[in-house]
């Protein structure tokens, strides 16, 4: 379309708005980019309109996207995740040669690309599917991008993505490669999952600040833009203390107008459920998807606010105490939030035989994507002092974190409960960490339980482990016990 071009350096599918973004910030790092969207007439909108004058050329089908790129050819898919990712990978695979990559750098599930690697690896390709962090900014100013899958594609694929990825102060790029098949969306999963965590945080401090305290937005602004300053300094605490001051049309906050039902894309939900597969208690983040399912259900709830009574909410004490006890309650149940993350990363790899570097995860996450903020830099500390940490809270930066602010994150709960505000994920934060400190938590009894009523037999303080016991409790019925399945 541009008369005749030299040939690209990497082709783009999908011209939403973080496709084109991401082509605007190739192109502006000194690639040229070949880009093709199954509408054409966006590709003519788009090489015409904002990449007039630019090294970037339009194509009207995926041959000639194909036929224009350098070999071995690179072709990023922006597209929606799911069904339209596997109807291009398998047009793509006749026009491309041995060694050409595919890259996908949607939100598709990781086991999703687990297969499509194994996939276009057989036909002799190499596939990347590749998180992408950032939104509409991050994408043309530099996002957070976890690359993983076929590992001889990252070479040829490294130059053009740690150029375009945001970097940290010592100008560090935040994307390096992953590890294997899905790798690279797995961590971009727990990232979406810890972003749901870290939002739903904020909205608990919000409603206490407003519900308990009485505070307006005004006054809730200059307490987050304090908070920004410390250690909650993140992005998410920038953009809260920019919406509570931002101002409708009649000049009253905007945020009070906005209806409380919360949607949600799913990654979150596949974080939780990943959790439950591997396991893993990720307490928190589970708790944030229900509570943005309990907010879509809000005709329900006003009509049972009709009906179902609680406390009034009123706050007698020290104000300012207070809020440096809700600061504190944040900071802790943040650091829960993280390290249940972190255990399912973990616990995946294991399951999955990647071999991650959890102080890298961090760094990647510490600039350009959603849950960016300076506490990723101790979580890159911490991971780097000790590479097999079990868990962040065993670290001792994060130890004397929680220790400090645990009577304050104990005040927080407490006081909502009595007030009736529902702060789910503070709460679930807090019992996670008294259960992981526990050296004996209750389930004795629950082991007894499934023995007296399925034989599910149980092991015993005093013996080895290993060994398995059944008791007959009733005095009835025979020694038999169950061993295949598991209630």
């Amino acid at each position: 379309m541009h008369g005749k071009m030299s040939k690209a350096d990497i082709g783009l599918v999908g011209l939403a708005v973080m496709g084109e973004n991401l082509v605007m910030n190739m192109e502006s790092k000194g690639f040229s980019v070949a880009v093709y969207n199954r509408t054409v007439e966006k590709v003519t909108a788009f090489v015409e309109g904002r990449a007039k004058g630019k090294n970037i050329s339009g194509a009207m089908s995926l041959e000639e996207l194909v036929n224009s790129l350098k070999k071995p050819r690179k072709v990023m898919l922006m597209v929606k995740a799911g069904k339209p990712v596997d109807n291009l990978i398998d047009q793509l695979i006749p026009l491309l040669d041995q060694g050409d990559i595919i890259i996908d750098g949607g939100n598709s599930y990781f086991r999703d690309t687990i297969r499509r690697t194994k996939q276009v690896e057989a036909e002799g390709l190499l596939y990347v599917g590749c998180g992408v962090s950032g939104g509409e900014e991050g994408a043309l100013h530099g996002p957070s991008l976890m690359p993983g899958g076929s590992a001889d594609a990252w070479p040829h694929i490294q130059p053009i993505f740690q150029a375009v990825a945001a970097k940290v102060e010592d100008g560090s790029p935040c994307c390096d490669w992953v590890g294997p098949d899905g790798a690279g969306h797995f961590v971009k999963m727990v990232h979406n999952g810890i972003e749901y965590g870290d939002m739903q945080l904020i909205c608990e401090a919000y409603h206490l600040l407003k519900s308990l305290l009485g505070l307006s937005p005004a006054e809730m602004h200059e307490i987050f833009r304090e908070w920004n300053k410390g250690d909650l300094d993140s992005y998410l605490i920038e953009i809260t203390a920019d919406i509570l001051a931002y101002q409708d049309e009649d000049g009253s906050p905007l945020v009070e107008k906005i209806l409380d039902s919360a949607g949600q894309k799913g990654t979150g939900m596949w974080t939780a459920i990943s959790s439950l597969e591997e396991g893993v208690p990720l307490t928190l983040i589970a708790e944030a998807v229900y509570s943005r399912c309990l907010s879509a259900m809000k005709d329900e709830r006003v009509a049972a606010s009709q009906v179902l009574t609680g406390p009034q909410a009123n706050f007698s004490g020290d104000r300012e105490a207070f809020i440096e006890d809700i600061r504190q309650a944040l900071y802790a149940s943040k650091i829960v939030s993280y390290a249940q993350g972190y255990t399912l990363l973990r616990a995946a790899a294991e399951s999955c035989g990647w071999d991650l570097n959890y102080g890298d995860i961090a760094l990647m996450w510490r600039g350009g994507c959603i849950i960016r903020s300076a506490f990723l830099g101790d979580i890159k500390k911490a991971f780097d002092q000790n590479h097999g940490l079990a868990n962040l809270l065993l670290d001792p930066f994060f130890k004397d974190k929680v220790t400090a602010a645990q009577e304050s994150w104990r005040r927080v709960c407490a006081a909502a409960m009595l007030n009736g505000i529902p702060v789910p994920a503070f709460t679930s934060a807090l019992s996670y960490y008294d259960g992981y400190r526990t050296d004996r938590l209750p389930a004795n009894l629950l082991q007894a339980q499934r023995d007296y009523f399925g034989a599910h037999t149980y092991e015993r303080l005093d013996k080895a482990r290993g060994e398995f016991f059944h008791t007959n409790w009733t005095g009835k019925g025979g020694t038999t016990s169950s061993s295949h399945y598991n209630a």
